[in-house]
């Protein structure tokens, strides 16, 4: 199998990278070639996608599927999709449950109303990106576009920071602030499931759009925290917090507390979709536990959360110690 990938050295990118090397296909990148590295054996192609000329490296191959990671300007999928269209016979397009017009009900599947989003657009915030990016892949590939509507995606490789704040909190040891309930159901992927998932389906020639997430209550806040205390082998003390106080401090949940979003909150859809048509599809998502102990082990072995590759830092999540000292009614860190 030949595999081409836009990106390839970011989160999702470099976990695709990674598998399809695993199975043993032939593999080329297509980026700038100034951020991280490549497996060895894979090839690699360098061109700026949103200069003029920028694909021109691309003429002349042949690939059995494409990923595309992007997450900036939709006319950037749609120039690719037109340079790639005699070239490759299959698109996977690497989108978003952000793409969801709000509100959005508990449960809901792929069925439901996306942003109105422009395939032709410069760049604009997050959902529109990808859902104008969605659009410009549908009208170059049609069915032979495969819309990966990810959610929460955790593991090894993570550049936005989530699980590692949890893996450094809870490290430093002493009271934690556990947001509650302890029960509280989440939803997310590991980001080798995801990969998994999306190239079995792309070399099956999967099209349309699938939310590429775990259940709600894969596993739940309790069980998370748990897997971090024990992966760090910290001696910290989770002190479980009605949700009701923490919002009443001002502490923002997804951001301040990732993973956190309490019932009744206005982001909960983000914990809540529907997934039965990707698990129909033979989506597995691997036990907590291990997401949790390989993140660590990676995040240990690299020291701190990579830049994100190719696109503005996005900003920093996770509570000051200040205001968790605060909430907790202990002293201040030293």
């Amino acid at each position: 199998m030949r595999l081409l990938v836009l990106g390839g050295t970011g989160f999702v990118g470099g976990a695709t990278v990674a598998e399809a090397v695993r199975r043993g296909w032939s593999v080329t990148v297509f980026n700038r070639g100034v951020h991280g590295a490549v497996p060895p054996g894979v090839h690699r192609l360098r061109g700026d996608r949103t200069a003029p000329d920028g694909l021109a490296a691309l003429a002349g191959g042949e690939w059995d599927l494409v990923v595309d990671t992007w997450d900036g300007a939709p006319r950037a999928v749609g120039d690719a999709a037109r340079a790639l269209v005699g070239s490759v016979p299959h698109y996977v397009y690497v989108s978003s449950g952000s793409v969801y017009a709000h509100p959005l009900p508990s449960g809901a599947g792929e069925e439901a109303p996306v942003v109105d989003a422009a395939p032709d657009a410069g760049d604009g915030d997050y959902a529109h990106n990808k859902a104008g990016g969605e659009r410009a892949a549908l009208e170059v590939f049609g069915d032979a576009a495969l819309l990966v509507r990810a959610g929460l995606i955790l593991g090894p490789g993570e550049d936005i920071g989530r699980l590692p704040w949890w893996l450094e909190r809870v490290a430093r040891g002493g009271d934690v602030l556990a947001p509650g309930p302890e029960d509280l159901p989440i939803q997310y992927v590991d980001v080798r499931d995801l990969a998994t998932w999306m190239l079995d389906r792309g070399a099956e020639r999967v099209g349309g759009a699938y939310n590429v997430i775990s259940r709600s209550g894969h596993a739940t806040m309790g069980e998370l925290l748990a897997a971090v205390v024990a992966a760090t082998g910290s001696d910290a003390r989770l002190r479980w917090t009605d949700p009701e106080r923490i919002l009443a401090a001002g502490v923002v949940p997804w951001n301040d507390l990732p993973v956190w979003v309490p019932r009744g909150h206005e982001y909960r859809w983000l914990q809540e979709r529907g997934v039965e048509k990707a698990y129909a599809s033979g989506l597995t998502c691997r036990p907590v536990a291990e997401t949790v102990a390989d993140t660590w082990r990676w995040l240990r072995q690299v020291g701190s959360v990579p830049a994100r590759a190719g696109r503005p830092a996005r900003a920093a999540v996770g509570l000051d110690p200040e205001r968790e000292a605060a909430l907790l009614g202990s002293p201040r860190p030293a």
